[in-house]
C-alpha cells in the first residue's frame, strides 16, 4: 500500500494540528496502522498505533493523552490528531501499515518500526516555545 502524509506546518507550543495519512493502491482494512516520529539527530520512534477496528489504540508515553490516533477505512485514511504541542514534538512524522489479515496481534506491541511494511514519506512538524 503507498501512504501519503501531510497536515504538518509551523505551531506554537500549546496549539494543536492534525496529521492525515492517505493509502492508496489497496484496502488498508487489514493493516494495523502507525506513526512515528524522527527528530533531527535522533532515531525513529513510536508515536501511536491503532488495530483494523480502530478500537485498539497504543501510544508512546511522551504523547499519551495529548495525541489521538483514529482511522477512516472508508476513506482509506489515518489521522494522528496533536494537542497541547511541546517543543520536544518537533520531528518529522511518517505513517505507516502492517499487513496483519489473520491473528492480528494487539497494537501495545506494534512498537517497533521493524514491524511495519510500508512507509509513507514524513511531514514535518515544528513547535515553536
Amino acid at each position: 500500500v503507498q501512504l501519503q502524509a501531510s497536515g504538518g506546518g509551523l505551531v506554537q507550543a500549546g496549539g494543536s494540528l492534525r496529521l492525515s495519512c492517505a493509502a492508496s493502491g489497496r484496502t488498508i482494512v487489514y493493516y494495523i496502522m502507525g506513526w512515528f516520529r524522527q527528530a533531527s539527530g535522533k532515531e525513529r520512534e513510536f508515536v501511536a498505533a491503532i488495530n483494523w477496528s480502530g478500537e485498539d489504540t497504543s501510544y508512546a508515553d511522551s504523547v499519551e493523552g495529548r495525541f489521538t490516533i483514529s482511522r477512516d477505512n472508508a476513506r482509506m485514511t489515518v489521522y494522528l490528531q496533536m494537542n497541547s504541542l511541546k517543543p520536544e514534538d518537533t520531528a518529522a512524522y511518517y505513517c505507516a501499515a502492517a499487513f496483519r489479515p489473520i491473528h492480528p496481534p494487539s497494537v501495545s506491541t506494534m512498537k517497533e518500526d521493524n514491524e511495519y511494511d510500508d512507509w509513507g514519506q514524513g511531514t514535518q512538524v515544528t513547535v515553536s516555545s
